[in-house]
């Protein structure tokens, strides 16, 4: 993947690469030099379903990955859970130890106020627009930039 980033002309910048928990988290892998040659190039690598695998907190201190995203399940269930606002709350204080950035997938707006009260640094989801191919975002969102 970093040869055709390399070699296609896409701006590295531009780019997110989201890699679930389980996959980031597999031992033996070389992971962390693939993510750091990633960010060196520009590209923004986030963990996406933070908190629904086995992660050693060891590892995840030593990979290089520019922020946490909080697994939906968690966000559903702070509403009348206190044990999930807990552990979203800590995912949070933890990233934030790490100097890493938190984005949750909340899905209404009592959500994202309780996500914004516990620091979280940005929320995405069917609140705001469900999945849009890039040429109806742009022109719903972006126009008049030209990608």
């Amino acid at each position: 993947m970093i040869n055709e980033i390399q070699r296609g002309g896409n701006r590295p910048q531009w780019l997110e690469l989201e890699i679930t928990e389980s996959v980031v988290m597999a031992k033996g892998d070389d992971n962390p030099r693939k993510l750091s040659q990633l960010r060196q190039l520009g590209v923004t690598v986030t963990i996406d379903d933070f908190g629904t695998g086995y992660s050693s907190l060891s590892y995840l201190a030593r990979l290089p990955v520019d922020s946490l995203k909080i697994d939906q399940s968690f966000i559903a269930s702070m509403k009348d859970s206190a044990e999930a606002t807990s552990i979203v709350s800590t995912i949070i204080t933890l990233a934030h130890g790490l100097k890493l950035k938190v984005v949750a997938e909340g899905g209404t707006v009592a959500q994202c106020n309780m996500l914004k009260e516990l620091g979280c640094d940005a929320v995405q989801g069917y609140l705001f627009s469900k999945p849009l191919p890039a040429e109806t975002f742009v022109e719903k969102y972006l126009l008049p930039l030209t990608i």
